[in-house]
């Protein structure tokens, strides 16, 4: 059944539901009516032996004795014939001899009947109730005692009627029960086809969609959605996906476009200085020496430059997830990042004042991003300048004296490769403030850049965390 379509399982799964239900319904009104026959069969039996023993008694009473007859008598004879329920009676003697009443003949005698017939009429009544197969015919039969015949024998009534009264009826019910059974299922069948068809409507669009996108990778196109059922949340759920996919693939080509162009600037100048060497090589003609050692720091400020372009695109392409977080005390890693800021800044004044603080998060990547916000303060302060940074409560700040950010410009800082025009002359690659947001936005945090009071850049960075260690964490 898995192999095949929903569409149909859906249908097959309705029939075969509706079927059981009719079929049980159906059987249960057979059996019901079934027992109502036999009931009411059994009740006409007991009313035709009531009746048969009132007019044997009054017959009796006529003519002094009951005479014992074994088949009918020609209608010329006169003989009674007592039917007065439409059943067939027979007087039963206790050695099997049957004497005809009323009814087309006598039918068998069993073993039962005779047990009852040789019960004395003065002891308490005996009534037996079975079926016999007569003729190829089956009957139901009441057998009670209480009468006596030709020389004063005891013997039983016995009433019967044809079971074909009861079976003919439930055989005709039977097959009426089964058309309508029938009919229902196919209806059942029908409406389950119809129910599966609108029902699976929009999974049809969503399955088309899918195709759609897997054979143009396209995924600009959308699933309409309408309602507020599982398919609609289905629906609206693979929109999302398609989007987000359309959002990461776009921002995946941009970065590819962005890097290639960051990247064409130093191999550019790698190319062009390398060339000069390559050709002061092969024409033999020496470069003065203050030029070859500028040539040489420049070959080498665009391989560092190559190298830390390299590198943050590294740490750019790492997995949203990153790895696994463990209690980092923020306070010694803005101590280690405070060393690094002062050795390239050598010329300026450094003013930290830190509290212990510790967050959860991944310590290199928290050290990377600290760094990253003192470079841009070491880049951008002039020569013999003061930067104060700051933490207390979880919030780190940064603050240079330099020329500071154009308010333009603040919605920009945090975005990939982006660079001010006044820094474009500046050693950097645009992304280390991308690196900063990345970073504090996995550790649950927050991070901004404004300008500071009295002129230069104020860059806030706040951490969620405690002053102390949590337990068993190590730190301390």
């Amino acid at each position: 059944m898995s192999k095949l379509p929903l569409r149909s399982r859906l249908t097959l799964l309705t029939a075969v539901a509706v079927a059981v239900a009719v079929a049980a319904a159906a059987l249960a009104c057979w059996l019901i009516t079934r027992d109502r026959f036999n009931s009411q069969l059994d009740k006409s039996l007991s009313e035709g032996q009531a009746d048969a023993s009132r007019q044997l008694q009054q017959v009796e009473k006529t003519l002094g004795v009951l005479p014992c007859r074994t088949r009918p008598p020609r209608p010329d004879q006169g003989q009674y014939n007592i039917n007065p329920s439409n059943v067939t009676a027979q007087l039963v003697l206790a050695d099997g001899t049957t004497c005809w009443i009323s009814g087309s003949g006598t039918f068998t005698v069993t073993a039962e009947d005779k047990a009852v017939a040789a019960v004395p009429p003065s002891d308490p009544p005996v009534s037996v109730t079975h079926t016999v197969k007569d003729d190829g015919h089956r009957l139901r039969v009441r057998t009670t005692n209480g009468l006596l015949v030709n020389g004063g024998q005891p013997a039983a009534l016995s009433v019967a009627r044809p079971t074909s009264d009861v079976t003919d009826p439930l055989t005709t019910l039977a097959w009426v029960l089964l058309a309508v059974s029938g009919v229902g299922v196919l209806g059942a069948a029908s409406a389950g086809m119809w129910i599966a068809r609108t029902g699976l409507r929009p999974v049809d669009t969503l399955t088309q969609t899918v195709e759609h996108i897997a054979r143009t990778e396209d995924l600009n196109v959308r699933i309409p959605v309408s309602g507020e059922d599982e398919i609609a949340r289905l629906g609206a759920s693979f929109n999302a996906m398609t989007a987000a996919l359309a959002s990461s693939r776009d921002r995946q080509q941009q970065l590819i476009a962005d890097a290639g162009h960051e990247l064409r600037t130093p191999l550019t100048s790698l190319r062009t200085n390398i060339e000069l060497l390559e050709r002061s090589e092969a024409t033999g003609r020496a470069i003065p020496p203050e030029d070859r050692k500028a040539l040489l720091a420049s070959v080498k400020a665009q391989m560092s430059e190559l190298a830390a372009l390299i590198g943050d695109l590294q740490e750019l392409s790492r997995p949203d997830a990153g790895p696994a977080v463990t209690v980092v005390a923020l306070h010694e890693v803005t101590a280690t990042a405070l060393e690094r800021a002062r050795l390239r800044g050598p010329d300026l004044k450094i003013i930290s004042d830190v509290a212990p603080w510790y967050v959860r998060g991944d310590a290199a990547a928290l050290e990377r991003a600290i760094v990253n916000l003192l470079d841009n303060a070491v880049k951008f302060s002039p020569a013999g300048g003061e930067i104060e940074v700051r933490l207390h409560g979880g919030r780190l700040t940064v603050r240079d004296h330099g020329p500071g950010i154009p308010a333009d410009e603040l919605p920009h800082v945090f975005e990939r490769f982006w660079r001010s025009p006044s820094a474009r002359s500046l050693p950097g690659s645009g992304l280390g403030l991308s690196i900063v947001a990345r970073t504090v936005e996995q550790s649950g945090g927050e991070v901004s850049l404004t300008p500071a009071p009295g002129g230069g850049t104020l860059a806030s960075l706040l951490l969620p965390g405690a002053p102390t260690a949590p337990p068993g964490s190590g730190g301390g």
